[in-house]
């Protein structure tokens, strides 16, 4: 398994995967705007994404990171905001090592830390976070405005 940061030249098979990972949070396929939402995350430096690569050259991993800022500590702070491996894929380590990847973004970009949030009922990342060295925040409420 190859691990590295994706490129234009993998939208096609990352956009079908990123298709899938947001059907597995109930929204409806959307092909197409899921390459042009990638497309734009990548060309505009907006985020940074990894993907997991077969020998193959299938792609059937990513993870996508957004930049935050923490004013307090006056540094970058990551949100992890998706985290998706193919089924087929699955139980092979794969998520562990894209976490691994993002940490070493953490660390080369001078960051803070990272944040990350997932559904309660997501009963393989909330086994997942913690076994890679994340620690759930019970002191702070999550609260979230969503625009009509």
């Amino acid at each position: 398994m190859k691990y590295r940061k994706a490129t234009s030249k993998d939208l096609d098979s990352l956009s079908e995967l990123f298709d899938a990972y947001r059907m597995f949070y109930h929204k409806s396929t959307d092909l197409e705007g899921a390459k042009t939402f990638l497309e734009e995350r990548i060309s505009n430096k907006d985020s940074e994404i990894f993907i997991a690569e077969t020998i193959e050259n299938e792609i059937v991993g990513f993870v996508q990171l957004y930049p935050l800022f923490s004013s307090t500590r006056m540094k970058k702070h990551w949100l992890l905001n998706d985290l998706f491996v193919h089924p087929d894929a699955r139980g092979n380590g794969i998520s562990v090592a894209l976490i691994q990847k993002a940490k070493t973004l953490v660390e080369d970009s001078n960051a803070c830390g990272m944040y990350l949030e997932t559904d309660k009922t997501n009963l393989i990342g909330n086994k997942l976070y913690p076994k890679t060295g994340f620690k759930l925040n019970t002191t702070a409420n999550f609260y979230e405005w969503t625009n009509p």
